[in-house]
């Protein structure tokens, strides 16, 4: 059996929201499954000394037409969100404590969050808005809400932005294929063509 494709990615990234949509039908088609692990970009910017696309001068003009028009090429719904961007430590710190317990449940979950922000224009910020999609995947809102602010899941995600970056992890998405990097939505062509084994 393969090894597992490595999906890193944070839920303010809008080109983490579009390979979020197609990553795991790609990797089923070659057999493969997918290890989906959420980090901050905040965190990542302030050890490589990048900032977020939208505030770098003309870069940010073009990145935004640039969302919009991938999102429409890849046939993914797409509304540009009125917050933006959004810490997501919230969101990602639930992921983790979802996933220790049911893998299927925290897939779903980080979905969900994607597309509450990404199409209904949602805070996923805001802890409520996490604990009520946490609650719509069927998660126990209690649970998660005591669970977010634990010294355990908070060391718990430190911990795997500190690991991804100690693999190279420098932006979102960032898909590893057998140690191989591929960075960003438009690089999902090429890691099919990896995946199929195809020389190019």
């Amino acid at each position: 059996m393969s090894e597992p494709l490595e999906f890193y990615f944070d839920f303010s990234s809008p080109y983490g929201y579009l390979a979020a949509e197609r990553i795991d039908e790609l990797a089923a088609k070659y057999g493969r499954k997918v290890k989906w692990r959420p980090v901050l970009l905040g965190v990542i910017f302030k050890a490589t000394g990048a900032a977020p696309l939208t505030t770098v001068p003309l870069k940010g003009d073009y990145a935004k037409l640039d969302f919009v028009r991938s999102a429409r090429f890849m046939g993914i719904p797409y509304n540009p969100p009125s917050r933006f961007p959004l810490p997501t430590q919230m969101a990602a710190r639930a992921y983790y404590w979802l996933h220790d317990r049911d893998c299927a449940m925290a897939r779903a979950f980080a979905k969900a969050v994607y597309r509450a922000f990404f199409v209904e224009d949602r805070d996923v910020s805001d802890p409520e808005v996490v604990l009520a999609i946490a609650a719509a995947v069927g998660a126990d809102c209690a649970a998660v809400a005591e669970a977010v602010e634990s010294l355990e899941i908070k060391e718990r995600l430190k911990a795997e932005v500190a690991a991804a970056l100690d693999k190279g992890v420098f932006g979102s998405p960032f898909i590893l294929c057998d140690g191989e990097p591929f960075m960003g939505a438009d690089r999902l062509p090429q890691l099919e063509a990896r995946l199929a084994g195809k020389a190019f």
